[in-house]
């Protein structure tokens, strides 16, 4: 197995540093190439790469394309068995992508994620079912009981991500995937900019035949939505988007109701 890294980049300048360095120092030992796509950044952060981490590949793109188009970008340039997608707000300890990895061989998986922690050790609940309504509330009342710091939901939160397990979708934040079968499966889709990409993409792969794995033995360190922390309002309009997105191609039945719900919230989106 040889793996290819790939970063999408916008305007996380001191993070892309931080991840670049961590792989520097902890990279995975079948290491091909990695990828920085920067989405036209304006904080210096093309001008990082080029003048701290030269060995990288950098795709300069003209303009913000998004997560899903940026990635696809680097995925077709990639020539590894596998690749690995990461995002510019993650730190990678040692040994990480190399657990990630073995344990993807040994289950016969086709993608796996990590155990994604915060900078308190929290771990995020980053893997979960194809999305409906239910398994949507279910998520939520997952994620607010991991927000938690009482004794109980710590220790409930614990045993949920400390198994290993199939799952239906694992966060893009950190994603290995076999490269041949994402080709396959169409790449990822790139009618969302942003959010829920990672979702349809594990669907897709499923489809496919393919396992999708969660593997808590591996961590990495995630510091989450810094590209967007300045303008949390442009991050909802984002999410919103991609929900429309996602429900009128996997459960267009709901989608009138989902419309309703975003109306009665105040985020309508045509």
């Amino acid at each position: 197995m040889t793996i290819d890294i790939v970063i999408v980049s916008y305007n996380t300048r001191e993070d892309l540093d931080r991840c670049l360095a961590s792989l520097a120092e902890h990279p995975p030992k079948d290491l091909g190439r990695t990828f920085v796509v920067d989405n036209a950044s304006s904080d210096g952060s093309q001008a990082l790469v080029g003048d701290r981490w030269p060995a990288v590949t950098l795709m300069a793109l003209d303009s913000n394309v998004g997560f899903a188009a940026a990635n696809n970008r680097a995925i077709r340039e990639s020539t590894a068995t596998h690749v690995l997608l990461l995002n510019s707000d993650t730190v990678v300890p040692a040994q990480a992508i190399d657990i990630l990895a073995a344990r993807l061989v040994a289950a016969g998986a086709v993608a796996a994620g990590p155990r994604l922690i915060d900078t308190r050790g929290r771990p995020e609940i980053s893997f979960g079912s194809m999305l409906s309504p239910w398994s949507e509330l279910v998520q939520q009342r997952r994620v607010r009981l991991a927000a938690r710091d009482d004794a109980a939901s710590r220790r409930a939160v614990d045993a949920l991500v400390g198994i290993e397990r199939p799952v239906d979708w694992v966060s893009g934040a950190c994603l290995l995937v076999d490269r041949q079968a994402a080709v396959e499966a169409g790449l990822l889709d790139e009618r969302y900019f942003m959010y829920e990409e990672d979702v349809d993409f594990c669907a897709a792969l499923r489809a496919r035949g393919g396992r999708v794995l969660y593997v808590p033995k591996a961590t990495v360190l995630h510091l989450r939505g810094r590209s967007f922390a300045k303008t949390p309002a442009a991050a909802h309009g984002l999410y919103d988007r991609s929900h429309l997105a996602f429900y009128a191609k996997h459960r267009p039945g709901w989608l009138p109701l989902l419309r309703l719900w975003q109306r009665a919230r105040g985020r309508s989106i045509r």
